[in-house]
């Protein structure tokens, strides 16, 4: 039997809309895609939000051999309070309170027993954190060059050292100097001299009543200057005596130690069996 010729296929010259067709609907399906994408949904992305929280700030607590997680709510943001100051006793802050009123009276009675050297600008009592700080001008209380203090002020001195012996604060007595130079059989520099003219204040307060466990002297010679050396003026402001009453709170109350130094000044009077020898000063 004789085969048939097979017929040549007819050339189709529309196979280029079927690739066109896959590739408007590859793109169309790109698109849709990249919509769903960039339109999140608030509600489950809330949803999604606070389940990676949870997990990952869930409390485990372990019983037995089982691991069971507590997870923390969700909620607002947690604001870490502020620390609160711890209490403090009432019986100790009234003791400090009564400290306070004390050495506020301290210091109104002080100016008021040196009320004219006061007023003259002589003396300076101001009353800090520390405590209360009495700057008297050496001029008031010694010649130049000199330790031994003299008659005038003997009466300010004791009136001070009335005020301050009924207390229990304790009191630093520092000497001070300008930088003139001095040398002498008495006084080879002026270490010397600031420190026995604070040491000859320490002795009238104790003549006068003052417990010597509360007392402290201190010469800082011309190392810690309030003025300027270099004028007359600034000079004599330096030359100066301080007598600082410190503020002891309730935890280190019992015996007075001596007091810690401090840059103040003042300086008064003393009678002449408990002075020293003058000596003059260049």
């Amino acid at each position: 039997m004789a085969r048939k010729k097979q017929e040549e296929e007819h050339e189709n010259h529309e196979r280029w809309l079927v690739s066109y067709a896959d590739f408007i609907t590859l793109l169309f399906a790109f698109f849709v895609v990249m919509y769903a994408v960039s339109s999140v949904n608030e509600g489950k992305y809330r949803v999604l939000s606070d389940s990676l929280v949870q997990a990952f700030r869930s409390d485990v607590n372990v019983q037995g051999n089982v691991l069971i997680s507590q997870p923390i709510p969700s909620g607002p943001p947690i604001v870490a309070s502020v620390a609160r100051p711890p209490k403090v006793d009432p019986e100790v802050e009234a003791q400090r309170a009564k400290q306070r009123a004390k050495m506020r009276n301290m210091a109104e009675d002080i100016k008021r027993v040196l009320d004219p050297l006061v007023k003259g600008g002589q003396v300076h009592v101001t009353e800090g954190a520390h405590g209360i700080s009495v700057e008297i001008n050496a001029s008031v209380l010694f010649q130049p060059g000199d330790a031994a203090l003299g008659a005038p002020a003997l009466r300010a001195l004791q009136a001070v050292a009335t005020v301050v012996a009924a207390g229990e604060f304790p009191i630093t007595v520092e000497g001070h100097t300008d930088t003139l130079p001095i040398s002498n059989p008495n006084f080879p520099s002026n270490w010397e001299l600031s420190a026995v003219r604070a040491s000859s204040v320490v002795r009238l307060f104790v003549a006068s009543g003052v417990d010597p466990r509360r007392l402290t002297a201190a010469g800082y010679g011309d190392q810690r200057p309030i003025a300027d050396n270099a004028t007359p003026d600034g000079r004599a402001r330096n030359r100066r005596v301080t007598i600082l009453i410190e503020s002891q709170l309730p935890e280190t109350a019992g015996d007075p130690e001596p007091a810690s130094v401090r840059d103040t000044s003042g300086a008064l009077g003393m009678p002449e069996d408990l002075s020293l020898s003058p000596a003059a000063k260049p």
